[in-house]
């Protein structure tokens, strides 16, 4: 019999691969058109599409542009650079993961990871029309994800972790598969602390993105556990009378000596300072090596 986590799966897959049917036939639509946060969104644009600005739209076909379901444009914030491997997870119609496919070429190569046969179609299909070979898109869990340890550079996602039933599983996984110093760099939304007992049970709501959001204060929480440093979480827009969309950050620790002697005030700057004190050896410094906590 099918636990909670399969039965979440399976109304999210459903919704969305309705949603990847409804873009191939020229139809919009934003985390379901059912779900309760989607209803605004084409005249508010708190969703989708009308998020990417024109110079961000040039980047990737407008069909996949379109299709996007998200809450944001991870791209913006995840400081892309040839030569790095990007992972988009729940890439969806392939926005995100074709435009990070331009911004890290020549060299570099964009991973979407999707679970719904459908979108993953529908992605293939957008970048074989934007005719982009250094990205691909595979199929799996993000509780799951197919990925090697320590084999990507940045994980980026649109409004999607708050899909899963296993949110800490998901973040865990990401530390998993980034390098040692790799980025976090995704837009989610973000539910208020006093989100009312009834949102929270609406399976509609939760293919609309919105009951299964965590607060910022659990988000900050569950990335700290998984063992990411330099937290950084800013909140861009409502989309529900209970939540908003969020910009969340953070960085897998190096694991290398903070605050050589030669750049300790750099090193005592706080962003570097931040991925200093979460490193397990940060006890072992003495007070004067950026002022660690114990």
């Amino acid at each position: 019999m099918p636990g909670p986590t399969d039965q979440i799966r399976e109304t999210v897959r459903d919704q969305y691969a309705a949603a990847a049917r409804a873009a191939t036939e020229g139809q919009g639509g934003c985390c379901g058109p059912e779900a309760v946060s989607c209803s605004p969104a084409d005249a508010t644009g708190v969703f989708g599409a009308t998020l990417y600005d024109e110079a961000t739209r040039v980047e990737a076909p407008e069909a996949a542009v379109n299709a996007s379901l998200g809450c944001g444009v991870p791209t913006a914030v995840a400081d892309l650079s040839d030569g790095e491997v990007v992972l988009d997870l729940g890439s969806g119609a392939g926005a995100d993961v074709l435009i990070s496919a331009r911004r890290v070429a020549p060299s570099g190569h964009a991973i979407g990871l999707d679970m719904t046969d459908e979108m993953l179609e529908l992605a293939r299909a957008n970048a074989a029309d934007a005719g982009v070979g250094n990205a691909e898109f595979i199929k799996g869990y993000l509780e799951e994800m197919p990925l090697a340890d320590a084999s990507v550079d940045v994980v980026i996602s649109n409004c999607v972790i708050n899909l899963s039933a296993d949110k800490p599983r998901v973040i865990a996984e990401a530390a998993r598969v980034l390098r040692p110093g790799g980025r976090f760099a995704v837009s989610d939304v973000i539910a208020d602390p006093d989100m009312d007992q009834v949102t929270k049970d609406s399976m509609a709501a939760w293919t609309g993105c919105v009951a299964g959001a965590l607060t910022e204060g659990e988000f900050r929480r569950v990335l700290s556990d998984a063992g990411f440093a330099g937290v950084e979480i800013e909140q861009t827009h409502r989309v529900h009378e209970h939540a908003a969309s969020a910009i969340i950050r953070a960085r897998k620790p190096s694991g290398e000596n903070c605050c050589p002697p030669e750049s300790l005030a750099d090193c005592c700057e706080p962003a570097a300072k931040d991925e200093c004190c979460a490193l397990p050896a940060a006890a072992d410094l003495p007070p004067e090596r950026c002022d660690c906590p114990d």
